[in-house]
């Protein structure tokens, strides 16, 4: 049995902030980048995420239509945190008990891949323990100026790139894996 990959999905622009790209990511979201994210997201099982990318996701597509927003809306959510108290958004669990122990257990289920969206903590502490099995960076050609970065203070890890892709736009989407796995 293929033990299930977790593929994380950050948009990130040119000086690495990652926070709230519905701000500042609209402008190059095209169809070409659409469909891509599209079929990454028809290819995954579920979602697993921490308490404050719920929160964003929840917000910006729990009112959408259109092939994401529904696939978005009806894929099974995991969500990580110790603190929320119930989840509204459709199809979504709260797990509460330790998110690394957990998230290995959904990753040796049977079953397609893993989504995770955005390189907050909880990406970051996969990322840490081994569980990340790729890493696409979207990276949008503009510099935002202020927010939450990328990365912050960490383990070294080597990443090999997988591939990359130019798009219209001139987002320039990258796949990489970690060399821990």
């Amino acid at each position: 049995m293929r033990m299930r990959k977790i593929i994380e999905s950050t948009l990130v622009s040119l000086d690495g902030v990652i926070e709230d790209p519905a701000i500042w990511a609209g402008d190059y979201l095209d169809d070409a980048f659409q469909k891509g994210a599209l079929e990454r997201l028809i290819d995954t099982d579920a979602m697993l995420m921490g308490r404050r990318t719920y929160q964003l996701l929840a917000r910006d597509w729990a009112a959408q239509s259109g092939d994401f927003a529904d696939r978005i809306n009806g894929i099974r959510k995991y969500v990580f945190s110790s603190t929320m108290g119930k989840a509204d958004w459709n199809n979504s669990i709260i797990i509460k008990s330790d998110a690394v122990d957990e998230v290995r257990k959904l990753k040796q289920q049977a079953g397609p891949d893993l989504a995770v969206y955005g390189h907050g903590r909880f990406a970051q502490a996969l990322l840490e323990c081994g569980l990340l099995d790729e890493m696409r960076l979207s990276v949008f050609p503009l510099i935002v100026g202020n927010g939450q970065l990328l990365f912050c203070e960490g383990k070294r890890t080597p990443l090999q790139l997988i591939d990359a892709q130019s798009l219209p736009t001139g987002v320039v989407v990258v796949r990489y894996k970690p060399e821990t796995n």
